[in-house]
């Protein structure tokens, strides 16, 4: 299996990606599992959705360049895109608080997904970056529609335009990250929530709620999509295919 889903204390549902071997990137097994857990999140015995992956080295490294790359043209592309893009929407506007633990590396569409959850903890030296430009495309499942709903415009425009990584506590100061820890474990979340467990759940799908208005109001969707279209435009060029071959190649 290249994913786990498993409840936890208090109500908690933890999916993990357990691909360590490929820096838990993501495939189309992993979009899947990440679909069904958010459908279990909706059920009224969860509270939040935690989400992580396997091992000390990485969170996620984005897409599956080994399987990925053999998507050629922009119909390709789009009907990729489009599939994780989706299911990184309905994550955002899941009623129930979400949060990445972010137990080691985070590039790519790894940080898209961290961008899908309310709330991100990572652990004290993780690296993290949009580093999609490097591969001449923008961010393509949604992550650079949100990241412009996250934080501040002039600091999400920096991050996605430098395309490089980052330290998680160079991260805290402009709101990416919320907390740094030494280590990952089922206690950092709790402690995280110590004060939201005390709260009826009914009250914090509420307050989502409120938010999810507002994205809605905003045609959060139509964004999304116009920026998956963006990147199903420019994956099908050269530039993007030539600079995914010099990194593998580089592998």
């Amino acid at each position: 299996m290249a994913f786990q889903t498993k409840r936890l204390h208090n109500g908690i549902l933890e999916f993990t990606i357990t691909r360590p071997e490929k820096r838990n990137a993501v495939n189309f097994e992993v979009m899947e599992g990440l679909s069904e857990a958010i459908e279990r999140a909706k059920e009224r015995d969860i509270r939040a959705l935690v989400i992580t992956g396997e091992g000390e080295q990485a969170f996620c490294s984005g897409g599956d360049l080994s399987v990925f790359h053999a998507l050629r043209t922009e119909e390709e592309a789009y009907s990729m895109l489009s599939k994780m893009g989706k299911i990184l929407y309905e994550l955002t506007i899941l009623p129930k608080p979400t949060i990445a633990l972010i137990n080691g590396t985070a590039v790519g569409g790894g940080c898209e997904i961290a961008t899908a959850c309310d709330f991100r903890i990572a652990k004290a030296g993780a690296k993290m970056g949009f580093i999609q430009g490097s591969l001449a495309i923008t961010t393509g499942w949604g992550g650079g529609t949100l990241l412009f709903e996250r934080i501040a415009p002039y600091h999400a425009l920096k991050l996605l335009s430098e395309a490089i990584t980052y330290r998680a506590e160079q991260l805290v100061h402009i709101g990416f990250i919320h907390r740094v820890v030494d280590k990952i474990n089922e206690e950092v979340v709790e402690r995280f929530l110590q004060n939201e467990a005390t709260i009826h759940s009914s009250v914090l799908s509420a307050y989502k709620q409120i938010q999810i208005r507002k994205w809605a109001s905003s045609d959060l969707w139509e964004r999304i999509e116009q920026e998956i279209r963006q990147c199903a435009i420019l994956w099908e060029a050269e530039a993007h295919h030539e600079a995914v071959a010099s990194f593998l190649n580089k592998k």
